[in-house]
């Protein structure tokens, strides 16, 4: 395979196993507890990431940023996997897949606003615009349509869940002043996560017991969530000749994970959830049609 292919092979892959973590997330949860579903999965990644990085003969490099920037790595692992997940968890707990995981995805508007502050970029009008669309088919997803009523499946849960946005906007504006390998990064972020998200989960819920199908399903969410999918897009983004079109791969993903949502949970997706998730789309993509084009 030439480069290009071989990054769209990543990238697809990437994205069919991010299609798939909506369903593995609320199926885990039949089980565990937000926290103890952090606790496993994360486990379950550094594993992955070590043996990933040892084959890739990398480790020292984990164990060098470690001691060269811990107060860094314990900021990032904070917010990632321990706050981001535990957050995003708890929306999954509370609300229907079909919602939680498209409200999920409007944290590429997040970071827009975020960036406006932090990152000194000025928002521009085609932002406003995406913000509009994405935060209105927020709306129609979580009223189910029935705007006029505003009755939500849970306000709590619709809350959580777009805060996991401004947290996972928050991480990857941090991650901006890491020029680091990301794959040796993410692990030890992982690393320094562990301890926060070990004893908050023995304080809260207490540790996990052992049953074949929450481990399982804690897994697979380590495994192709946080782990496999994550190297895979980074190989993509290492291959690919047109950025652009890689990234375009990630719209495929919520439309695909309704299918999953429908199939293996026997939700029945809302046509709000539909309409919402368009809005939201077309505002993501007005977002990035826009900016390349004043970029050229």
């Amino acid at each position: 395979m030439n480069t290009q292919t071989k990054a769209y092979a990543f990238g697809i892959s990437a994205v069919l196993m991010w299609s798939t973590v909506a369903t593995a997330f609320k199926l885990a949860l039949q089980w565990l507890s937000p926290i103890q579903l952090v606790l496993l999965a994360s486990v379950t990644s550094i594993l992955l990431l070590s043996g990933v990085l040892l084959w890739q003969r990398k480790l020292p490099l984990a164990l060098s940023y470690a001691k060269q920037r811990p107060g860094f790595f314990l900021l990032v692992g904070a917010i990632n996997p321990f706050l981001y997940y535990l957050v995003l968890f708890k929306a999954y707990d509370l609300l229907p897949a079909q919602q939680a995981q498209s409200l999920n995805y409007t944290w590429a508007i997040t970071l827009a606003l975020l960036a406006v502050p932090f990152l000194k970029q000025q928002l521009r009008k085609q932002d406003l615009l995406a913000m509009a669309l994405g935060y209105f088919g927020v709306l129609v997803i979580a009223t189910r349509g029935d705007l006029l009523s505003m009755q939500f499946d849970s306000v709590l849960g619709v809350l959580l869940a777009l805060f996991s946005t401004l947290l996972w906007a928050g991480y990857w504006i941090i991650n901006t002043r890491n020029s680091g390998d990301p794959v040796a990064s993410l692990l030890v972020a992982f690393c320094f996560s562990l301890p926060m998200v070990l004893a908050y989960c023995w304080w809260s819920d207490g540790l996990p017991s052992f049953n074949a199908k929450a481990w399982l399903g804690a897994a697979y969410v380590g495994l192709f969530e946080m782990g496999i999918a994550f190297v895979c897009w980074v190989l993509a983004l290492k291959f690919t000749n047109n950025t652009a079109r890689i990234s375009n791969l990630i719209f495929i993903s919520p439309f695909l994970s309704l299918f999953f949502i429908s199939y293996f949970l026997n939700e029945v997706i809302e046509p709000a959830t539909y309409l919402g998730l368009v809005l939201i789309i077309s505002g993501l993509l007005i977002q990035q049609w826009r900016g390349k084009k004043q970029a050229v």
